[in-house]
């Protein structure tokens, strides 16, 4: 299993946090080796790190692909850059934001990729929606979501807040 976390805590005029995560999975979808699995729900959830920004809107997707997690890497970055995101700094507010969670069963650490996702199982914001779309299977060092969800010291609010329209 590929899965692929997505948030957004800033809008403009013309997109809203909702229309820039379903603008990323429209790109994820149109690059011609990802297929779309499954989507969650969006959640909506408090600001982890720097809390002083606006709250998020955070999804999963699983996904099917025959890129390597580096190219899958180089892709999300690549949709990052031209919805027009700009890194000023660590935990700052964002139009999108696109994390390889897990990319099957590989652990990695390399300089810009570490598998699976070093702070997944701490996130609520990732463990709830991550929950919905994979349920009781084994997806973090042979630990269930749920496992992880009841270990968790994350006490960050998140919320169910819609459905994600592509």
């Amino acid at each position: 299993m590929i899965v692929l976390g997505l948030g957004s805590n800033i809008g403009s005029e013309k997109n809203t946090r909702e229309d820039s995560i379903a603008s990323a999975i429209r790109h994820l979808e149109a690059h011609p080796e990802i297929k779309i699995d499954k989507i969650s729900s969006l959640y909506e959830t408090e600001p982890v790190g720097l809390k002083e920004q606006p709250s998020f809107l955070n999804a999963v997707v699983s996904i099917t692909t025959s890129l390597t997690p580096q190219e899958l890497l180089a892709v999300c970055l690549s949709i990052e850059r031209e919805m027009g995101r700009v890194r000023e700094f660590r935990w700052g507010p964002r139009n999108i934001d696109i994390d390889l969670l897990i990319y099957h069963e590989i652990e990695m650490n390399e300089n810009a990729l570490e598998l699976p996702h070093p702070r997944m199982s701490d996130r609520k914001f990732v463990l709830i929606p991550l929950l919905e779309i994979v349920g009781n299977e084994s997806i973090y060092k042979g630990k269930k979501v749920q496992e992880l969800l009841d270990a968790t010291i994350d006490d960050s609010k998140v919320t169910v807040y819609g459905t994600i329209t592509v």
